[in-house]
């Protein structure tokens, strides 16, 4: 029987895989920070499209020097250009240093996460999604990783782990989606995504059993297999082979950024030193590892009372979510310091599958008869252009132009802004494009944003016209009615 003395001792069977993970994420933290550095300053600087710096004084005028611990950040000192961009450059930097063994961990650990938690307030909406607070709570659980491995840290990232598989699928469910009830998720998936590379074609023209069979497979994987995660070895082991092909497929099919390789990592934790010492290459393995001794009170303490705070919060969000009656005060409170400090979230990927795809393209013009086109970088736009693969890459702007057709107020308040950066022609914008038809002249005088139905061609229409997509003309937006749920 495990007793509570039990969780502060060593984790013995998990030097490797923790040491293994510790490099993994140091390689998940270079990622996410090189591809921040590139777009920082045009989505939150003071030109970009919502600047950081009216937020923290908007925060300050409402609730003062509290407003410190609702709006956790390093940008309360300064929130510039030079700022936003230092951070995301000395994010690269540490990262890199992690991953080489250079320096003390903790306190590199430490500093990536603070960082990082930094460069997710100031992103605000750009910056909302569940790989930035997966990595955030991965990030924070590894400072104490690094310091002392034991079983209770293994059991938080079990825990982890389990939250981000089963409440995917919980969601998929208890959204009450169609398409997710009668397996036909995937005939739309693969071509409504945010943003589909050239295997989503590939994929998407798949029969219909194959996608049905896609669908019965992820909620098996989603609902079934997480459970695994606390049985013993033979079942961890299974919920970690089943979790990692689920991440193939899945890059496979779809640009997801970097969070199907912090998921793999994740896995690590299911594995053990026997089975990382097979799989890894003996030039890899480290010829000695450190001695185990018992952990002292304080790092017991501490990590006892972060363990704590992360349990009590994840289910206090989950509570939340799902309790239509009214709650403890508390309980709330504690829902909200989730997605203040990135730890204890829900995840939720995908609860609803858009049966048809909407796109955006926006057109400027001097005199109201000449319109010229703005590209983006990466989103579907002309319709023989290869969908590109993008992964780990997280490129926010086009990500987030996925939402706007719905127009939804709580995911596109930050497309009118967006429209303004356009219309005084701001650099810090115009470059997170992959073309400005007015740089380096005056900028234009009208905009217009119109709406495409978009669609995948069939092979053979492909191998005629050498097109990937269909584009048919709605209207001007926001006079378009929203694409269908």
């Amino acid at each position: 029987m495990l007793r509570i003395s039990d969780l502060f001792a060593p984790a013995a069977e998990h030097q490797l895989v923790c040491r293994l993970f510790v490099k993994g994420l140091a390689l998940v933290y270079t990622i996410a920070f090189g591809s921040l550095a590139v777009q920082i300053t045009g989505l939150v600087g003071p030109d970009g499209i919502l600047p950081f710096q009216q937020l923290l004084q908007r925060a300050h005028t409402l609730d003062g020097y509290a407003a410190v611990w609702r709006v956790p950040t390093l940008f309360w000192l300064d929130s510039g250009d030079v700022a936003l961009q230092g951070a995301t450059i000395g994010g690269v930097a540490l990262a890199l240093l992690l991953l080489l063994g250079f320096g003390r961990p903790t306190l590199v650990l430490i500093a990536l996460f603070v960082l990082y938690l930094s460069l997710y307030q100031a992103g605000q909406i750009f910056m909302s999604f569940q790989w930035d607070y997966l990595l955030l709570e991965a990030g924070f659980l590894a400072i104490f990783l690094a310091a002392a491995p034991t079983r209770l840290l293994v059991l938080l990232y079990h825990w982890l782990l389990f939250r981000l598989r089963f409440q995917s699928g919980f969601f998929k469910l208890a959204s009450g989606d169609p398409s997710w009830h009668d397996f036909s998720a995937l005939d739309y998936y693969f071509e409504t995504q945010p943003l589909p590379h050239v295997g989503s074609w590939y994929a998407h023209h798949l029969p219909h059993w194959i996608h049905a069979s896609g669908v019965g497979f992820t909620f098996f994987a989603e609902l079934i297999v997480p459970f695994f995660i606390f049985l013993p070895r033979p079942f961890r082991l299974f919920a970690a082979v089943t979790t990692i092909v689920a991440q193939i497929l899945i890059v496979a099919t779809s640009n997801h950024n970097f969070i199907n390789l912090l998921t793999i990592l994740l896995c690590l934790f299911l594995l053990d030193d026997r089975i990382a010492k097979r799989l890894l290459p003996a030039a890899w393995q480290p010829q000695t590892m450190p001695t185990l001794v018992a952990r002292r009170p304080l790092h017991a303490t501490l990590t006892g009372a972060g363990a704590l705070f992360i349990v009590v919060l994840s289910v206090a969000t989950m509570v939340v979510t799902q309790v239509t009656r009214s709650l403890p005060a508390a309980v709330y409170a504690l829902a909200d310091i989730a997605p203040a400090y990135g730890i204890g979230n829900v995840f939720h990927l995908f609860p609803t599958m858009q049966t048809e795809r909407q796109e955006l393209e926006i057109f400027g013009s001097y005199d109201g008869e000449t319109w010229q086109k703005y590209e983006f970088r990466y989103k579907p736009g002309a319709i023989n252009a290869v969908p590109r693969f993008v992964v780990p890459h997280q490129p926010r702007l086009d990500w987030m132009m996925w939402f706007v057709p719905p127009q939804s107020p709580r995911t596109d308040y930050w497309f009118t802004p967006f429209l303004q950066a356009l219309r005084e022609n701001r650099p810090a914008v115009t470059k997170l494009l992959a073309h400005n038809p007015f740089a380096g002249k005056p900028a234009p005088q009208q905009l217009q944003v119109l709406a495409y139905r978009y669609r995948f061609t069939t092979a053979f229409e492909r191998a005629a016209s050498g097109n990937w997509w269909q584009a048919e003309l709605l209207g001007e937006y926001p006079d378009v009615p929203p694409r269908r749920p």
